[in-house]
């Protein structure tokens, strides 16, 4: 797994670097500015870019503005976004574009390390990767609507565990459950939520979308 960094903070850019060198991972560049990234992403052709939200100059979203381009230059580049904050509409963003080989942590996820390895490996082999309390402090601020009170608490537990980008067999383990447990509550979602089967829409995708976007409209 060749990867680039883009953080404009040198303390925390030179001990991702490490930690991940420290794993056997091959660290190809490190970068504190948008204009730096990019040029990295050109000259290594990454498979991953570990990018922060907010860089120089304003620092404001010029990480994100930065992995959108360098995605449009490589579209099979995995993006892990880490942010010292809960960005909800970053969070929804990211979920509403199908959430394909993308992955949103907090920068204080870095110092889990097997969280983080984990979150790192699933976005760079095509999964998602949301941080758990990003989910938690939008789930805390929902707004209850019809559809959504016709889930379980058990439905919201694997519903919420499905927003992390977590697979069927992850949320198993996490609740003490079999595998046919989680397929079951996963049918049973769909089905409260009225989402039918079709080759257009991704209904994984979708639930979680109407599971956050009530937390959107209510902030």
């Amino acid at each position: 797994m060749r990867i680039v960094i883009a953080e404009d903070d040198l303390l925390l850019r030179e001990g991702l670097a490490l930690l991940l060198r420290s794993e056997s991972l091959d660290v190809v560049a490190t970068a504190g500015d948008p204009g730096e990234f990019l040029a990295a992403v050109g000259e290594h052709s990454p498979d991953v870019a570990i990018v922060d939200v907010r860089m120089p100059p304003t620092h404001t979203d010029e990480g994100i503005v930065a992995a959108v381009e360098a995605r449009r230059r490589q579209p099979d580049l995995a993006v892990l976004v880490l942010s010292a904050y809960v960005e909800q509409a970053f969070a929804t963003e990211l979920l509403a574009g199908g959430g394909s080989r993308l992955g949103y942590l907090l920068k204080e996820r870095v110092g889990r390390v097997e969280e983080f390895l984990d979150a790192l490996h699933r976005v760079a082999n095509g999964g998602m990767a949301i941080d758990p309390e990003v989910v938690a402090q939008l789930l805390t601020k929902s707004r209850p609507d019809t559809r959504l009170e016709r889930l379980s608490a058990r439905e919201r537990d694997v519903l919420a565990l499905m927003a992390e980008g977590l697979g069927n067999s992850t949320i198993a383990e996490r609740l003490s459950v079999t595998d046919g447990a989680v397929h079951k509550h996963i049918r049973n979602i769909f089905a409260k939520l009225d989402l039918a089967p079709t080759d257009r829409v991704d209904r994984r995708v979708t639930a979680v979308l109407r599971y956050l976007e009530n937390d959107r409209r209510r902030g």
